[in-house]
């Protein structure tokens, strides 16, 4: 079997652990004025987990191959060092990066440095242009997350926003 359905096997079981936890763990603590809402908790994750299990089979079956008169190109693991294994390292690397200094820098900060380093990593070299679309991008989610939304986003770091 080749490495995109052994990939697709694995996401495929913690799919379908994630669709279970969504179909039957999820809702059993809601209270009796949520359960006749129609849309619940639970409906964005249930979507989620039902897509992404048919985009595994999808996969694991081979269906994506087409007829037949095309042959896709497989992952040859051999020749993992042609594939940009380091621009891929460095991506994981940023975003364990970014998971850490969301709550020190604040969002705004960790954001636009996450989306222009990894612009960066992945070959942009126009900073200027960079820098005004991952402030652009950062604020605006932060706009819809804070005031619309009204759930608090610390946006500075903490030594700017008095503890």
């Amino acid at each position: 079997m080749a490495l995109d359905r052994w990939i697709a096997l694995i996401l495929l079981g913690i799919c379908l652990i994630y669709g279970y936890t969504a179909f039957f763990t999820m809702d059993a603590g809601l209270p009796p004025f949520m359960q006749r809402n129609p849309v619940w908790p639970s409906t964005f994750p249930k979507v989620l987990s039902v897509l992404a299990i048919l985009a595994c089979l999808v996969i694991v079956l081979g269906l994506e191959k087409g007829d037949g008169t095309e042959k896709a190109p497989d992952i040859n693991y051999r020749r993992l060092t042609d594939y940009n294994l380091g621009q891929a390292l460095m991506l994981l690397a940023l975003m364990v990066a970014y998971a850490l200094l969301l709550r020190p820098a604040g969002f705004l900060l960790s954001t636009v440095g996450f989306l222009f380093f990894g612009a960066m990593i992945l070959g942009e070299r126009k900073y200027h242009v960079m820098l005004l679309v991952a402030a652009i991008a950062a604020g605006s989610v932060w706009y819809l997350v804070q005031e619309v939304l009204g759930i608090f986003l610390r946006p500075w770091p903490f030594f700017l926003m008095g503890g």
